[in-house]
């Protein structure tokens, strides 16, 4: 199941489960779609893969399957792409 996390490890921007914006990689690494395609190219600074919108779990599967709580902020990681 995937953890849901909160934000985006590049910016800090909060990612509720309801986020159209989030996007995952295949180890599940979070980032907002602005973070993803502009300032990472598309490409994940941790594993190199590409993203993928996150699914959005419905409401009411939330309480039973919540979402991760833990932030990562790796603002290190996310250097502009070359140009």
């Amino acid at each position: 199941m995937l953890e849901l996390r909160p934000s985006c490890e590049c910016c800090d921007k909060d990612l509720p489960p309801e986020a159209t914006d989030a996007m995952i990689c295949s180890f599940e690494c979070t980032f907002c779609a602005d973070c993803a395609q502009g300032v990472l190219g598309g490409k994940c600074p941790n594993c190199g893969g590409n993203f993928a919108p996150r699914p959005i779990r419905p409401a009411g599967k939330l309480a039973n399957n919540p979402p991760s709580t833990l932030r990562v902020f790796k603002p290190a990681g996310c250097a502009p792409k070359a140009a």
